[in-house]
């Protein structure tokens, strides 16, 4: 099934994506410090080491939105604060407009912005799986992040972004089909790591 860029029922990239933020602080408020030890979906990740991931990351990411270049080790101490930042910077039209730069790389503003929204959603579910906690996205975020992890999928793959596609059922939800797609197990619960080894 195809989906079209640019406005998704009537929506655009930039008012989905703040759609999509407010699922993931939804998840960010409920992390605690007893959390931190938890494992994640990410293999090899716990929410501490992913929370390193979101906020070493979140700078740069801001930086492109306004077509900024951010020097390296910028980063955030609270990743409420950062995630607000990002939805702010690229919840704006200008953001996914023309090319940006990432360290040394230029790249489609769209594509970065495409990045952000997965950060949201695939590492919100992340961290909702590893706290036990429910989260949803509206289908418009689902059908746009779809369409944006099919088009990186195979780049992402081999870079090491996402692993292996994991097959679902093909009455699957969207969610479950975008989360097979960028090599996440939908069924995964912290349980799985111990019936796994």
């Amino acid at each position: 099934m195809g989906y079209h860029c640019g406005i998704f029922d009537g929506m655009e990239k930039h008012l989905l994506l703040r759609e999509a933020a407010l699922g993931m602080l939804a998840v960010v408020d409920r992390v605690g410090a007893g959390d931190l030890g938890a494992p994640t979906p990410c293999a090899g990740w716990d929410v501490a080491a992913l929370r390193g991931h979101l906020l070493e990351w979140g700078p740069a990411l801001e930086g492109a939105a306004r077509k900024e270049s951010v020097p390296p080790g910028a980063a955030y101490d609270s990743l409420r604060e950062q995630v607000t930042r990002l939805a702010e910077a690229w919840g704006e039209p200008a953001a996914w407009a023309g090319t940006t730069r990432m360290a040394t790389v230029e790249l489609p503003a769209e594509v970065v912005g495409g990045m952000v929204l997965g950060e949201f959603v695939l590492h919100g579910w992340d961290l909702a799986r590893a706290l036990g906690l429910p989260v949803t996205w509206d289908d418009e975020v689902l059908r746009l992040l779809y369409a944006e992890v099919a088009r990186s999928a195979d780049q992402g793959r081999s870079m090491g972004v996402y692993a292996a596609e994991v097959p679902v059922p093909s009455g699957a939800s969207l969610l479950a089909r975008t989360l097979g797609l960028s090599g996440r197990d939908p069924d995964w619960t912290p349980s799985s790591l111990s019936r796994s080894s």
